[in-house]
């Protein structure tokens, strides 16, 4: 079969396709047949050798996957031909994937192979974030860092499907349209956020705080919220973590939450299955979906990671292996 391959870690650019054998699936495994694959920012990382998981070269790139089962273990609850969105880890860019039983996930009729291969982990992210770790209300207001990318997306959703509203913090205008048409009720740039947040609420600030971004727009953010808020520290895709003086805490009463979905998921079995039953209802009624920005065949799998490298993605970028 076809798949990307890593065979030097030299980042998108090195990236080739190549002939390899057909994965077989182990006792707790799924053979999937791919017809999406989603691209993510770890698999740039992968591609460099800049990830905190080091496989053995050379492997096949990409961690998220859509398509149809055509093998699956008895007792799973999958049987060929059903339609599955699933984390793979690596190996997802191909023609055919494997990924653990409980890392698949079924896929509504009503979603396409493209959305399905964007869901797995950014909204399973946004669940684990504002549901689990901060607490998410109803009524709730929510400033989201980073809105138009894959995450930023994923978190203006869930919130708006709980009931809260959301305050997007974008570089750019042409960001912040996407940010709205996923559903933001504001979009603000990210120079004088602060004072836009509060302006909006009336000078009280807001419930909680996403970030996936770090760097120096960390103490705004905690100036941004309301007595008993929650700022939650999801990454640092600026590159610079930031410090916090941790009196800042008690002056309102607020707090700051780490928030690594990845760690709580893959050290929790059953996880992962039980939040995308949470979120199945809203994904079937199209509530969480991701905006699919671009699409590419396998062969130009490259250009696709290479987007993620160069900032430019703005929703979802999809590669489609057989193609």
């Amino acid at each position: 079969m076809r798949a990307v391959q890593v065979s030097k870690l030299e980042g998108p650019e090195a990236l080739e396709v190549v002939d390899v054998d057909e994965p077989v699936a182990g006792p707790d495994q799924v053979l999937i047949d791919v017809e999406a694959a989603g691209v993510v920012f770890p698999d740039l990382l992968l591609s460099r050798g800049e990830y905190q998981m080091r496989p053995e070269l050379p492997f096949v790139l990409g961690s998220e996957v859509a398509g149809t089962v055509r093998t699956a273990p008895d007792g799973s609850g999958f049987s060929p031909g059903d339609r599955v969105a699933a984390l793979c880890v690596l190996g997802g860019f191909a023609e055919r994937a494997v990924a653990p039983v409980d890392q698949t996930f079924p896929l509504p009729d009503s979603v396409s192979a493209d959305v399905g291969a964007g869901l797995p982990m950014n909204y399973l992210t946004a669940h684990f974030v504002l549901g689990q770790r901060g607490r998410l209300a109803e009524g709730e207001t929510v400033l989201v860092h980073g809105a138009a990318g894959g995450v930023g997306i994923a978190c203006i959703q869930f919130a708006k499907a709980h009931g809260a509203t959301v305050i997007a913090v974008v570089s750019t205008e042409g960001k912040a349209e996407v940010a709205r048409a996923a559903g933001a009720d504001h979009a603000v740039l990210v120079e004088g956020f602060k004072d836009a947040a509060l302006e909006i609420t009336g000078k009280q600030g807001v419930d909680i705080v996403v970030d996936p971004v770090g760097g120096d727009r960390f103490t705004d953010s905690l100036r941004s919220l309301r007595r008993g808020g929650r700022l939650l520290v999801v990454g640092f895709t600026a590159g610079e973590i930031p410090t916090v003086k941790v009196n800042r805490l008690l002056l309102r009463n607020t707090e700051v939450v780490g928030a690594a979905w990845g760690e709580w998921a893959w050290g929790t079995p059953g996880f992962m299955a039980a939040q995308w039953e949470e979120l199945r209802d809203d994904i079937a009624a199209g509530r969480l979906a991701p905006p699919i920005s671009a699409t590419y065949p396998l062969a130009r799998t490259a250009a696709a990671v290479g987007e993620l490298a160069e900032r430019r993605v703005t929703g979802k970028v999809v590669v489609r292996p057989q193609e």
